[in-house]
């Protein structure tokens, strides 16, 4: 998931502060960001942002959380794919 606006990153840390449990970027090379600490919040985002933000990976602690983040992400693929008429 590749976050491309500034209203995109500010749904998607609505819904990590939403989440009662923890929640964690991991990148290819074995980096892994938890969403709740304030500095590896700002690393995983500026991730997001870049170019590798589509080889992330998100994981969350808790089911209800992880279903939260399956609708965001759904949510946002969906608004990237254009309409077909």
């Amino acid at each position: 998931m590749k976050l491309r606006s500034e209203a995109d990153v500010q749904e998607f840390l609505d819904v990590v502060k939403s989440c009662e449990g923890d929640v964690y970027l991991k990148s290819p090379e074995g980096d892994i960001f938890n969403l709740k600490s304030s500095l590896s919040r700002y690393v995983a985002v500026g991730r997001l942002l870049e170019e590798a933000g589509d080889s992330l990976e998100l994981f969350a602690d808790r089911r209800e959380d992880r279903s939260r983040l399956l609708a965001l992400v759904a949510d946002l693929m969906s608004s990237e794919t254009p309409a077909v008429s």
